[in-house]
C-alpha cells in the first residue's frame, strides 16, 4: 500500500511540474508576443510618421514648381513645363545627396523609394459646369452628353446627374427639405458620383475624363485629351480635336485664338468654355518605404503666386508587392 500511495504521490508532483513548466512557457511565450506586437506597431507608427513627413515635403515641392511655373509662364499651361513631368521611382537618398553634411548610411533614406506626378485638373471637364446660377447648364449639360455618346453610354444619365448635382448644391446653403425626402451630397471627386445616382460601370468610364472642382472651369486646350476638347467645344469633330493634340505637340497654344485654324471656324470656344492656362492640379505622391507603400493625392489652386491645398488625403497604404 505504501509502495503504491509513493508512485502517486511521485506522478502527481511531476504531474504538477509539468503543468508549472506550461503555465511558464505559455506566459514567457504571451510576453514575448506582446513585445513583439508592441515593437511592430511601434516601427509602423514610426514608418507612418516619416511616410507622412517625406509626403508634406513633396507636396511643397510640388507646390513650388507650380508657383514658379505661375511667375514666369503667366496664364499659359503646357505639357511640356516642368511641372508636367513626373517623377519616376527614385531613392530618397539621391535627394538628400546635395546635403554633404547629412550622413544618410543605414537610414531609412537608403530603403525609400519617392515618385509622383502633377495632373491639370483642367483637361477635363468639370462636373461643377453642370450648373450654373441655381439652375442646370444648358451648355454644361451639351459637353457631357457629346462624351457620353463618344464613350457609348445612355445620354439620359447626364440629365438625371445634372438634376441630383442641382439638388445637393441648393441643399449644401439651405435647411433639409421640410417634407423629409433624401437630399444627395455634393461629391468632391469622381467616384463619388454614384451618390447623384450614376451607376458604376459610368462612373468607371468617364473617370479619365472628368473631374469634381469646387468652381465652375474652362478646358486647358494646351492639356485636355481629343475626347475632352471634342466633348466641350461646339462645333467640331473628334478628328479636329486630334488633330490640335497632334500639333500642340510641337507647339503649344499661346492664346485661344491660336487654335481656330485648327479646330475650324465653328469652333465655339468663348463664353469661358475653353483656356490655355489653368488653376487646378492634382499632385500625387507615393512613398515606399521597406514593405509600406503610401500614396497620396492633394487638390491645389494656383492664383499666379499663391499655390494653396484645398484638400489631401492619403488614398492607399498597403503592402508593397512580394512582401
Amino acid at each position: 500500500m505504501r509502495q503504491g500511495a509513493g508512485h502517486s504521490e511521485r506522478g502527481a508532483a511531476l504531474l504538477v511540474a509539468l503543468l508549472t513548466v506550461a503555465m511558464v512557457a505559455t506566459l514567457a511565450a504571451a510576453g514575448l508576443w506582446q513585445q513583439w506586437r508592441a515593437a511592430e506597431v511601434e516601427a509602423a507608427e514610426r514608418q507612418r510618421a516619416q511616410a507622412s513627413w517625406v509626403l508634406s515635403g513633396a507636396l511643397d515641392w510640388a507646390r513650388l514648381i507650380l508657383r514658379e511655373d505661375g511667375v514666369s509662364s503667366g496664364s499659359v499651361d503646357h505639357l511640356g513645363e516642368p511641372w508636367a513631368v513626373p517623377l519616376r521611382e527614385a531613392r530618397l537618398a539621391t535627394f538628400l545627396a546635395a546635403n554633404r553634411d547629412a550622413d544618410i548610411s543605414g537610414s531609412s533614406a537608403e530603403r525609400s523609394f519617392l515618385s509622383g506626378e502633377i495632373v491639370d485638373l483642367q483637361s477635363r471637364l468639370n462636373v461643377s459646369n453642370l450648373v450654373e446660377g441655381g439652375r442646370v447648364s444648358l451648355a454644361g449639360t451639351r459637353a457631357f452628353v457629346r462624351l457620353f455618346e463618344l464613350l457609348g453610354l445612355p445620354t439620359g444619365q447626364v440629365e438625371a446627374l445634372a438634376q441630383q448635382l442641382l439638388r445637393a448644391s441648393q441643399a449644401s446653403r439651405q435647411a433639409l427639405p421640410a417634407d423629409g425626402s433624401p437630399v444627395p451630397l455634393l461629391p468632391q471627386e469622381v467616384a463619388q458620383l454614384v451618390w447623384l445616382g450614376l451607376p458604376p460601370a459610368s462612373v468607371k468610364a468617364i473617370a479619365p475624363y472628368v473631374t469634381v472642382l469646387p468652381a465652375r472651369t474652362p478646358i486647358n486646350l494646351n492639356t485636355a485629351p481629343a475626347p475632352v476638347i471634342y466633348a466641350a467645344v461646339d462645333g467640331i469633330g473628334l478628328a479636329d480635336a486630334q488633330r490640335l493634340v497632334a500639333q500642340r505637340s510641337a507647339s503649344h497654344l499661346r492664346t485661344v485664338a491660336d487654335a481656330t485654324p485648327l479646330l475650324g471656324p465653328e469652333a465655339r470656344t468663348g463664353d469661358g468654355v475653353a483656356s490655355v492656362g489653368s488653376r487646378f492640379f492634382e499632385v500625387r505622391g507615393q512613398l515606399r518605404l521597406d514593405q509600406q507603400v503610401v500614396v497620396e493625392r492633394s487638390l491645389v489652386q494656383r492664383d499666379i503666386q499663391r499655390v494653396q491645398t484645398l484638400r489631401r488625403e492619403r488614398v492607399s497604404a498597403v503592402a508593397a508587392p512580394g512582401s
